[in-house]
């Protein structure tokens, strides 16, 4: 659905001032590349009579836009102002103008989202308060989930056809199901849009001989037509040897307005990955060594390789101003193929490298679906009322192929060595097969007592059967239903337009692994449950200068699998997390031509009762921090307009430390990197943009594997130049 919102400010505009943006001219690029399309246009439609006039959304950088609705907090289309959960968007022009190509490099620059990607979780893995990994923090396209296959999600991945990233944090299941205690991230691509065709291409060239070259173009065709496409091809050597990658993301939209109440639009995305394939590098005696910090050491035919299609028709009909009706037919599907040796551990008396987890595993998934919802606006006892019910069903087939139980090994030398080839003495069949079916009932209601107080309330039953078979050992069929009910209950007092103050409670669920995945020894058990609490305070500047927002929560996860105090060998769903925090997000105009950025994080994440077995003895884990969650998160940003047609920009990420096992026998140190980048508008038409990333040239792990012994490395110090064209 096209969402058509009042004209925004530009961030690089005096802040007492509205832009008058139009093409390229007003558009704030800063660090670096101006890839997106021009979203900001003016209405004008002379000389165009055939083409109705419709105001085009612009260009809005700030996370902080309290006042205009976003489709991930509330189905009604509720602002982050009338909505009582956490929401930040990130517009794509900020996205690249930051240089951020990966969704996840985008997602993590929000409050208190930190990222763990690696090629076995698709390079796409997140943590919010306190939860990590796909199981607990969802990743949505359009407003649409791919149910997570084996604990790996490939799709969406690349930011040039974002419109937006939406962020939701904290328990989102009612709005999307399972899956999301920790928070939902939601990517809205591009859409067809109502006004004059454009187009926009993007060169680049960077550091380890990085290139990309993308194109898009949008506009209305005729009266009744408009229409959406994006192309982007990007490749890379990589810092590391052998570190070659490349991925092509195509997506396509046409739109049909049948008449001003009713529109038809049918997209397809289709997205092809070659990611790197490394998986880190060992500790030398406990530290990372200059001397093979730029090594890779997977097999010389090592094979990574990502697919994904993703097909949508949505229609929407709003006979009168008082309904809205929505439906979505969709398939999806995702194949993907993994052939590595995936851990290497070092030895100081060999000096020698042990390289195991020889593995080769496949996906094929696809995923059927259709969702329905109808909103309603009317008087409830002489109140205003807007109230929403949906329906929404699916089918998804998941195979699994592997070589399992992996028994591949090698001893290489630690700093030179032939990578050599794969070989393992298992073949490479299908393991197991599941047929997932689910449906859910879905509902949300604001109510207004007045213009200052009001409570809205969502709720969600769902109800999901899962059927396994293994085709190789004959093992009986099995069968699983899982059903659960989740909620969300907030009121929110407005004192006037430009702030509020709310309280939410809230339930969610998480699968105890993956939903689609699901094993026998799972069988007796449920999935896990989240209750949370949260207030929290929005405030929105006069005059565009711009937002802050601050929130306190506390987060209980129970049901989750711990062994029986009594009988070690006994798996019981006793255990219990919890997280409790304050997150705080600022965006303000220091002067007409600087801009500040900034938001921070601090939670504090503990089991409360969780029993671990060592060996043949017991241990409890009870007060010690989750494997992999950072407790402090911070971002900032500045933007400097320091000519009319010339901006700089500097941008600081700090992460903090890492626990690497429930043990808390040792953690991962905290990391701080920055970028910068200067932006030069040569004419209308033309922007050029030099990055830097990573400006101290830190080496740090953006995930670990191993005991925490195997850092999977950020970029060192690297740079792109790139040129950015309308026409």
């Amino acid at each position: 659905m096209n969402r058509i919102a009042s004209p925004s400010r530009d961030r690089s505009s005096p802040p007492l001032q509205r832009a008058r943006l139009s093409g390229l001219s007003g558009l704030s690029l800063g660090l670096g590349l101006a890839c997106g399309p021009v979203l900001a246009q003016s209405g004008d439609t002379a000389g165009r009579p055939s083409l109705t006039p419709v105001q085009v959304e612009a260009s809005r950088h700030t996370p902080l836009a309290l006042d205009e609705p976003t489709q991930t907090g509330s189905r009604l289309g509720l602002t982050p102002l009338e909505t009582p959960a956490s929401i930040e968007v990130h517009t794509g022009d900020a996205i690249r103008a930051r240089g951020d190509v990966s969704v996840v490099e985008a997602a993590s620059r929000a409050t208190g989202i930190t990222g763990s990607p690696a090629p076995g979780n698709g390079g796409s893995s997140l943590s919010a308060r306190g939860f990590n990994g796909h199981g607990s923090v969802m990743q949505l396209y359009d407003g649409t989930r791919l149910y997570v296959g084996a604990g790996t999600v490939t799709f969406p991945f690349d930011t040039w056809s974002t419109d937006r990233i939406e962020v939701l944090r904290g328990a989102a299941s009612v709005m999307f199901g399972e899956g999301a205690i920790g928070g939902a991230i939601n990517v809205v691509p591009k859409k067809p849009t109502r006004g004059p065709i454009r187009n926009e291409a993007l060169v680049t060239v960077g550091s380890d001989a990085t290139r990309q070259v993308a194109f898009g173009s949008g506009g209305a065709i005729n009266d009744m037509l408009s229409y959406r496409l994006d192309i982007s091809h990007r490749k890379t050597d990589g810092f590391m040897q052998r570190g070659e990658a490349e991925s092509l993301a195509v997506g396509g939209a046409v739109r049909l307005d049948v008449s001003p109440r009713l529109q038809f639009t049918l997209s397809h995305d289709e997205g092809r990955q070659t990611p790197q394939r490394y998986f880190g590098v060992p500790l030398v005696n406990g530290r990372l060594s200059s001397l093979n910090r730029e090594q890779n050491y997977n097999l010389d035919d090592a094979e990574v390789k990502y697919r994904d299609r993703w097909t949508r028709l949505d229609a929407q009909w709003t006979p009168n101003d008082a309904v809205t009706v929505r439906n979505q037919l969709y398939r999806l599907d995702s194949k993907r193929h993994w052939r590595d040796s995936e851990t290497y551990t070092y030895s100081a008396t060999t000096n020698r490298v042990t390289r195991g987890d020889y593995l080769e595993i496949g996906h094929d998934q696809e995923q059927i679906g259709n969702r329905t919802d109808a909103t309603f606006k009317h008087a409830l006892f002489g109140l205003k009322n807007q109230v929403l019910v949906g329906f929404d069903a699916n089918r998804i087939d998941f195979l699994n192929s592997s070589d399992t139980p992996y028994g591949g090994r090698s001893v290489v030398d630690a700093f030179v060595f032939n990578p050599g080839t794969y070989a393992s003495p298992t073949p490479y069949l299908p393991r197991y097969k599941t047929k997932t079916s689910t449906y859910a009932f879905f509902a949300e209601d604001k109510l207004a007592f007045n213009e200052h107080w009001s409570v809205v309330g969502s709720l969600r039953w769902d109800h999901a059967k899962i059927v396994r078979t293994d085709p190789q050992n004959r093992a009986p069929r099995l069968d699983k239903t899982f059903e659960y009910a989740t909620g969300r209950l907030g009121v929110v007092y407005a004192p006037d337009a430009a702030q509020s103050f709310y309280a939410q409670v809230a339930r969610a669920a998480d699968p105890l692994t993956g939903l689609i995945s699901t094993s026998a020894t799972q069988v007796p058990f449920e999935l896990s449950v989240g209750k949370q609490v949260e207030v929290g305070y929005k405030r929105q500047l006069a005059e565009g200068r711009g937002a802050w927002s601050v929130a306190a929560y506390r987060i209980e996860k129970t049901k989750l699998l711990s062994r029986d105090a009594n009988d070690p060998t006994v798996v019981q769903q006793i255990g219990k997390q919890s997280s409790e925090g304050i997150e705080a997000t600022l965006d303000l105009a220091l002067t007409s031509t600087l801009r500040l950025e900034a938001n921070a994080a601090r939670l504090r994440a503990r089991y409360d009762d969780f029993n671990e077995a060592v060996g043949k003895s017991l241990v409890s884990r009870a007060g010690n921090t989750p494997a992999g969650v950072p407790e402090v998160a911070a971002n900032l940003w500045l933007h400097w307009r320091f000519l009319p047609q010339w901006e700089a920009e500097l941008g600081v990420r700090h992460v903090g430390a890492r626990q690497v096992d429930a043990a808390n026998t040792r953690q991962i140190g905290s990391y701080t990197v920055a970028d910068a980048g200067v932006s030069w508008q040569a004419n209308p038409s033309l922007k050029l943009a030099l990055r830097a990333y990573n400006l101290a040239d830190r080496r740090y792990p953006v995930s670990f594997s191993n005991g925490g012994n195997q850092w999977l490395l950020g970029r060192p110090r690297s740079f792109e130049l790139s040129a950015f064209v309308t026409f």
